[in-house]
């Protein structure tokens, strides 16, 4: 019988090969959301392009500093085997043009989402045009939260009160160390990127939008919808982000 030591020793050689273990043609969709309006937003456009055989994984992004952010999309960005699309909501497009510079990222999407130029932060191009919705305001410790008196019409103007109030009351918060710490890569000057510009949008004005993703000679959809725009049109995102992965993957 042999030890158990040697049984523990052949495992461990044996761990990496199995781990590998994956089909070579996975197609994966990798999605940092925004601060506010939490992961559970992209529950539909998880649904649609799941069953269209892609894998996707939401990071859990907690806000509390870009560097952070970029840490925990890193680490599931190594955890995929294959190719990926990362698609990037709102600060979380300040995340992917950090972290998407990996081989394994053949595109970056952009679902109302900064896009910050090398030096840019996200309070500049946040506030570069007033989009009308009442600020965010810090608690005792620093976060800050949207006001969930107002976080429909400023946020989700376009979903049901139920819906609204949901995410209002599951928003996550982020930080002036995220707001105000400037981009020290800009990963869309040398991948091929897509963009959701949210015409309707009063958290990220439609014509900072337009200016980030032209700059970025990013392959754009335009749709009327809210900030929540992956919420309110979900089939309309997901076909964006498909079109990335069948061009690109």
């Amino acid at each position: 019988m042999r030890s158990l030591a040697t049984v523990l020793a052949a495992a461990a050689i044996l761990a990496p090969a199995f781990a590998q273990a994956a089909p070579a043609a996975t197609r994966n969709i990798v999605i940092v959301p925004g601060a506010f309006i939490d992961g559970s937003g992209w529950h539909v456009v998880h649904d649609i392009l799941s069953h269209k055989g892609y894998k996707v994984t939401i990071v859990p992004a907690g806000h509390d500093t870009l560097e952070q952010d970029i840490a925990a999309t890193r680490r599931v960005l190594f955890n995929q085997f294959g190719k990926v699309v990362l698609v990037g909501n709102g600060f979380g497009g300040a995340v992917i043009g950090h972290a998407g510079d990996g081989a394994k990222v053949k595109a970056l999407v952009y679902v109302a989402a900064l896009a910050p130029q090398v030096g840019e932060n996200a309070g500049q191009l946040l506030h570069a045009i007033p989009a009308g919705a009442a600020p965010a305001r810090a608690d005792w410790a620093g976060y800050y939260w949207a006001d969930r008196e107002h976080f429909r019409e400023n946020f989700a103007a376009d979903l049901s009160p139920n819906r609204a109030a949901f995410f209002a009351a599951s928003q996550v918060p982020t930080t002036q160390a995220f707001i105000y710490t400037s981009a020290h890569a800009a990963a869309w000057h040398d991948k091929p990127s897509y963009a959701v510009v949210a015409t309707e949008d009063r958290v990220l004005h439609p014509d900072t939008q337009r200016m980030m993703y032209r700059r970025a000679h990013a392959k754009t959809v335009e749709i009327a919808a809210s900030h929540a725009v992956h919420v309110s049109h979900p089939e309309e995102v997901a076909a964006l982000i498909e079109r990335a992965a069948v061009e690109t993957l």
